[in-house]
């Protein structure tokens, strides 16, 4: 893993939204996650089977709104959206029409009816902008093929030769693409047309009622005044709106202030891997995935590890980071760690009592599996029969009692013990300190709970009350942990 330089000390005061420290996440792919039934006369593939990149399931806005009460359910208060805008593909990212949802999603009177119902519920909506690139059926690229040269567009993409082959892989594109994927032309954002065209996009959908934006590899769009005017304009029409970037390394150009509020938390995921899947890492699977080779690590570099993360950034940055296990570019954490799910349970219990406002990954509640893209894409499972029941009341409980506890959302973050299997940290605030202790052995260990302040507590896992000394060394049992929380 790379090393972190924290030197936030030097960066502008940020203003990020006060919400998203109190949010959690819910990630859906909308393709996978819900059919409703009311978009008709498609060729898709059955519910359930085997996903392919280039077929339907037809999941549908309709249908996520049909399952708001499954999503509140899970103390979610927030959901953040792959992309919904008008595409010829299943994931969305290749934008036809900006300013449309999908008609196979339902169109923009679904997503209008969907955001109405979630915010009546006080559950925030993010959408995916991919700003980046467009695709070969964005109208101004289409007029680009039609008309070559003349092209009234012509400036609004990067062409390098003529005559364009948009189609044919044995011959030079002639424009640039994303990662050289004709299918995903770049835009010209140095052209003031484009410039004006993607920030209208920006904030068109915040006017429409959206909370926020997560920026498809914006670190692409290599220009920190692009993303200034975005935060502006964005900023301007709602100030709670929340701005997230798909930044996988370091990302201090772009959390100073003036550009992002967060970022996708990779250097939360990996270590997390690292130290709850050590005994079981699925090595080729990860290298085939978007998180790469992974190395374990014991509790001593875990603990030393995320201890770093939380100072890496400005502490208003850090308290709305969006901690992710896994997501659609990467193999869902279950697979990734070989399958085993106490690996799976540990890594989601401290997701909750971290630092920054967790994500879920649809599915990941109930144990859905998945490898690299397209199978970390599957189709949700609604027969609850199939459902991992041990993994849903966990992620409730745990949710549950991050929304009752300020000290689990806002606390500070500091690790007590850390050696070989354990870790004991506490979470620190003015109402009350919260503490934590994972064994990732498999026979109970003794932990030390040193430096508590004495009193009765509640084990969110269990219930029972847990009476805390200033030095109560605790048992706790192999692959389990305890998370204690002030008695009421």
């Amino acid at each position: 893993m790379e090393a972190l330089h924290p030197d936030h000390a030097h960066d502008a005061h940020p203003i990020t939204p006060e919400w998203v420290t109190d949010a959690v996440f819910y990630q859906i792919f909308p393709d996978r996650f819900a059919r409703s039934g009311r978009v008709g006369g498609l060729n898709l593939q059955p519910w359930g089977d085997k996903p392919h990149f280039h077929r339907y399931m037809g999941g549908d806005l309709w249908g996520v709104t049909a399952r708001l009460d499954h999503i509140q359910s899970l103390g979610v208060n927030a959901i953040y959206f792959c992309p919904v805008f008008q595409s010829a593909a299943n994931h969305r990212y290749h934008t036809h029409d900006y300013y449309q949802v999908d008609p196979m999603l339902g169109g923009n009177e679904a997503l209008r009816v969907l955001i109405d119902e979630a915010h009546a519920r006080g559950i925030r909506v993010v959408l995916d902008g991919v700003f980046n690139h467009a695709s070969r059926g964005f109208f101004q690229f289409n007029d680009l093929l039609e008309q070559g040269e003349a092209s009234a567009y012509r400036d609004w993409f990067h062409v390098e030769g003529w005559p364009l082959q948009a189609y044919d892989d044995t011959r030079p594109a002639g424009y640039a693409a994303w990662w050289g994927n004709r299918a995903l032309p770049k835009f010209n954002t140095n052209h003031p047309a484009v410039r004006e065209f993607l920030w209208d996009v920006a904030e068109h959908w915040i006017r429409f009622g959206i909370d926020g934006w997560r920026l498809d590899v914006p670190n692409e769009i290599d220009d920190d005044s692009f993303w200034q005017e975005f935060r502006r304009r964005v900023k301007a029409i709602n100030p709670d709106a929340y701005i997230v970037g798909e930044i996988w390394g370091d990302a201090h150009r772009w959390l100073r202030g003036d550009q992002f509020d967060a970022v996708m938390n990779y250097h939360f995921t990996r270590p997390c891997l690292a130290f709850f899947g050590a005994q079981t890492l699925d090595h080729p699977m990860n290298e085939r995935s978007g998180t790469g080779r992974v190395e374990p690590m014991d509790a001593a570099a875990f603990g030393a590890r995320m201890t770093e993360v939380t100072q890496l950034y400005h502490p208003d940055v850090v308290r709305v980071q969006l901690n992710l296990l896994d997501s659609h570019d990467t193999a869902r954490f279950l697979t990734a760690v070989g399958g085993d799910a106490t690996a799976y349970h540990l890594a989601t219990i401290f997701q909750m009592t971290y630092v920054g406002a967790p994500c879920i990954y649809y599915g990941d509640e109930i144990g859905l599996p998945g490898g690299p893209d397209p199978d970390c894409r599957r189709a949700f499972p609604w027969e609850e029969g199939t459902w991992n029941q041990d993994t849903l009341a966990l992620t409730r409980a745990l949710t549950a009692a991050r929304h009752a506890t300020p000290a689990l959302g806002r606390g500070t973050f500091e690790v007590t013990h850390a050696r070989g299997d354990g870790l004991v940290y506490a979470r620190r605030h003015a109402s009350g300190n919260a503490y934590v202790g994972l064994n990732t052995g498999l026979q109970t260990a003794h932990l030390p709970f040193t430096g508590v302040k004495a009193g009765a507590y509640r084990d969110v896992l269990t219930g029972r009350t847990v009476h805390l000394t200033g030095d109560t060394p605790l048992g706790v049992p192999g692959r389990g942990a305890l998370v204690l929380v002030p008695q009421e």
